[in-house]
C-alpha cells in the first residue's frame, strides 16, 4: 500500500474518491468527514459515484452532491442504474466499471462501505474496492440501519458541531423521498456522531468513525 503524506488534508491537489451503492450511503458515512476535508483545504478534487439510484433518487442525489461539494475545487459525480438490492447476482457489470474506474483514477483516499456490512450491495461494493484499489488508502464507513451490524471504527475523524449540523442539514433537505422512514430521522444522524465521538474522545464531543485496515507509515 502506497504510503499517505501526513499533509494530504491541506496539500494542494489532493484527492478524494467517494463510492456509495445507494443515493444516499456517502452522504450518511462520511458526509461530515467531507465537510471537514474541504473546510481545511480548497484545493480537493472529488469523484463521487452511486451505483443504484431511480429518476428520483438520482435529482436527489446530484442536489445533496452539490450541497456536499460546494468547496470543493473539482467534482466529477457519476449517478449509475445498476439494479438495488441485487447488485451480487448483476456483479459482472459493476466489476468492469471499478475495472475502468482502477484505470482511471489514483486517489489519495477513498471512502467506501465496511466489508461486513449486512447489506449484500454494500458488501460487493466494499469488495470491489478492495480488489481494484490496493495501492491506496481505504477508509471503509458505516450505515445506520434495521440489521444492527454496526462495527467497531479504528479511526475516527472529529468534527465540529456546526459541520455535524450542516451534514444532518443537507441530509434532509436533499433526500426527502425518505422522509417516511422511521431511522432516516436528525436524531439517527446526530446519535451516531454522538456515539463515535463518545468512543473517539472526541473534544468538541462529535465525530465519525471509519475502519482502516491497512495503512503503511514511511
Amino acid at each position: 500500500m502506497r504510503a499517505i503524506p501526513a499533509d494530504v488534508v491541506s496539500r494542494p491537489g489532493s484527492s478524494v474518491l467517494c463510492l456509495g451503492a445507494h443515493s444516499d450511503d456517502i452522504e450518511l458515512g462520511c458526509g461530515g468527514t467531507l465537510l471537514w476535508l474541504l473546510e481545511n483545504n480548497r484545493d480537493v478534487r472529488i469523484h463521487w459515484v452511486v451505483f443504484s439510484s431511480g429518476a428520483e433518487r438520482s435529482k436527489e442525489a446530484l442536489r445533496s452532491a452539490d450541497a456536499f461539494l460546494e468547496r470543493a475545487a473539482s467534482k466529477t459525480v457519476e449517478i449509475l442504474d445498476f439494479r438495488e438490492r441485487f447488485f451480487p447476482f448483476v456483479g459482472a457489470p459493476i466489476k468492469e466499471f471499478f475495472d475502468a474506474l482502477g484505470g482511471r483514477l489514483r486517489p489519495d483516499i477513498i471512502f467506501t462501505h465496511r466489508r461486513e456490512d449486512l447489506h449484500q450491495d454494500h458488501r460487493l461494493i466494499a469488495d470491489l474496492t478492495w480488489q481494484t484499489f490496493r495501492d491506496h488508502m481505504i477508509l471503509e464507513y458505516e450505515i445506520p440501519k434495521y440489521e444492527g451490524d454496526l462495527g467497531h471504527p479504528n479511526l475516527f475523524v472529529e468534527l465540529d458541531r456546526s459541520l455535524c449540523d450542516r451534514k444532518v442539514k443537507y441530509l434532509v433537505d436533499s433526500f426527502r423521498s425518505q422522509e417516511g422512514k422511521d431511522w432516516f430521522t436528525e436524531e439517527t444522524f446526530m446519535a451516531m456522531l454522538r456515539l463515535r465521538g463518545v468512543e473517539g474522545r472526541a473534544r468538541t464531543g462529535y465525530a465519525e468513525g471509519f475502519q482502516c485496515r491497512k495503512l503503511v507509515l514511511r
